[in-house]
């Protein structure tokens, strides 16, 4: 099955292909599909705006029910992890390929280091060749990942999936040099509908202004679609509301080259509770790669939505059928303290970016943490206490006969050396394992003070942890 998710094809929507490619295009196709679709995610919220105006509401449906049609929504590798602001845009390509439409990621290997202007009071920091390729992998990895959990998980079984593609658009630009992209692109641009861009009058109005290098972002991100187009047939673009003006490029570009009907389709931007942008630049990005943000803190930050966001949030970010989220609402409602909603959409985003074996990490975590349950800090792993430790001191010490409660302490430095560490064990503000023990002589006991997982949590007053994994038992 991941196999599948990962190949990559190439292929042009509605022209002749291969007889198993035209039985596939056949069996997916239906008005009410097609229709039901956008209307889906529009009702969703997914969808904001359409370009131009009108397509969402004809000439797009029209054309979704012809026959499966690929979309595409680009992706800059300026980290070497997509995060929650992203997310939307992944579902969005969810959505369109388990209605039978091919779907394509581009990781903008050639773009990230031009730097899109869009949304940002300042130009990026420069990335080295060697940095983008680095990011580009991570991100890969976070793609293919979270399709392969959406087919295992929540793809209804019974329609075959479109294909998806992933690419990286240096491989169209690592033979183009400055002279030939210009003579052969560049007079398709006129400056004065690339300076009416909104991304690029902010910028001009600001004190540090726009360097040409980013004023060329726009022409390079509609490049990519229409190669994408020639190459791939695709007519949809996806991308966020700060996205409209290079959405608007790719359209104008393609139009003039090639006289081609394409569309563009925005999502809103996921906001924290303050209106701020969640993203990289803002200093506030969750994560989607393990390393970064742990399952765990993932599960958390979306159960620690404010109510007035929880619907919304179900209906972007899980596939739950829009009677189940008014369900959940509703018994929210009846008993706000039990957080059905809440722990359902903590439950739905973190299995589809962290799968099953991430969603129960991310609940032995909280268990952990929150409920004292000894039985789910047994069963976890020492990458998950370390997760869910994050600032703890790690500590591998060789048990050796008759070590005490105070030797443990003292052997992580966890309590001062002489009487001050002696009297705040004995004065109960160290815990072994979620329980308070104030006998520093107490001999460490197997089970009780060491888990069957060889390791024991050690915490001294309220916040300060240590961990330590028992060697020789």
């Amino acid at each position: 099955m991941a196999a599948s998710v990962a190949r990559v094809l190439r292929h042009r929507s509605c022209v002749p292909q291969p007889a198993s490619f035209a039985l596939k295009c056949k069996f997916h196709r239906s008005v009410s599909v097609c229709n039901g679709l956008l209307r889906g995610l529009n009702k969703r919220g997914i969808v904001k705006d359409s370009f131009p105006d009108d397509a969402a509401h004809d000439r797009l449906p029209r054309l979704l029910q012809s026959c499966a049609q690929t979309v595409y929504c680009g992706f800059d590798p300026t980290a070497d992890s997509l995060h929650v602001g992203n997310l939307l845009a992944l579902i969005g390509l969810l959505h369109f390929r388990s209605a039978g439409h091919h779907v394509i990621a581009v990781l903008g290997g050639a773009t990230a280091q031009i730097g899109d202007p869009s949304g940002k009071t300042g130009e990026r920091e420069r990335l080295s060749a060697e940095a983008v390729e680095e990011n580009t992998r991570g991100i890969r990895e976070s793609i293919h990942r979270i399709f392969t959990n959406h087919e295992l998980h929540f793809h209804d079984g019974s329609k075959t999936p479109g294909t998806v593609t992933v690419l990286n658009n240096m491989s169209w630009y690592k033979d183009w040099n400055v002279v030939g992209f210009l003579a052969e692109s560049g007079r398709h641009f006129r400056m004065g509908t690339m300076l009416s861009r909104h991304s690029v009058q902010s910028r001009l109005r600001s004190s540090e202004g726009m360097s040409l290098t980013e004023f060329t972002y726009q022409a390079f991100q509609a490049y990519d679609f229409y190669h994408l187009n020639q190459i791939y047939g695709c007519k949809i673009q996806l991308g966020g509301t700060d996205q409209l003006g290079n959405l608007m490029s790719g359209h104008d570009f393609i139009n003039k080259v090639s006289g081609e009907e394409v569309y563009g389709l925005t999502l809103p931007l996921v906001t924290s509770t303050t209106g701020d942008k969640l993203g990289k630049t803002a200093g506030n990005a969750v994560w989607l790669n393990r390393d970064r943000t742990s399952p765990f803190e993932l599960y958390q930050f979306f159960l620690r939505q404010p109510d007035a966001s929880v619907e919304g949030y179900l209906k972007l970010f899980t596939f739950l059928p829009l009677t189940e989220v008014e369900s959940l609402m509703a018994q929210q409602r009846a008993d706000p303290g039990k957080r059905l909603a809440h722990k359902r959409l903590a439950a739905e985003v973190t299995k589809l970016v962290h799968g099953k074996e991430g969603l129960e990490s991310a609940k032995r975590c909280t268990d952990t943490l929150y409920h004292s349950s000894v039985r789910a800090l047994e069963d976890m792993s020492d990458l998950e206490l370390q997760e869910l430790f994050r600032e703890a001191p790690f500590h591998e010490q060789l048990l050796e006969p008759g070590t005490t409660i105070i030797d443990a302490c003292r052997s992580v430095n966890a309590v001062p050396e002489g009487p001050k560490g002696y009297q705040m064990v004995s004065e109960g503000a160290v815990w072994l394992n979620h329980k308070r023990t104030d006998n520093p002589e107490q001999v460490l006991i197997p089970k009780l003070h060491i888990l069957a997982n060889g390791l024991t949590l050690l915490r001294v007053g309220k916040r300060n942890f240590y961990i330590i994994k028992w060697l020789g038992l």
